[in-house]
């Protein structure tokens, strides 16, 4: 695999992810998880459970979009 296809869904997800940044960290983490999940899911953008789980914590301990 070419690393630009890799990159375009990096960002892709790194996009969504920013879009729902606010609303995940006021929701329960299994919540979050399933949020971002639709929207990759919608975006045509497959990611493992793994993968959701990992940007779902990092984004639950991370600083605060709402303060």
């Amino acid at each position: 695999m070419d690393g630009s296809m890799e990159a375009g869904r990096g960002e892709k997800i790194a996009g969504i992810v920013e879009q729902l940044r606010a609303d995940m960290q006021l929701l329960p983490l299994e919540d979050s998880e399933r949020a971002l999940r639709q929207r990759l899911d919608d975006a045509g953008i497959v990611v493992s459970d793994a993968e959701i789980s990992r940007i779902a914590a990092d984004v639950q301990s991370g600083p605060s979009a709402v303060d």
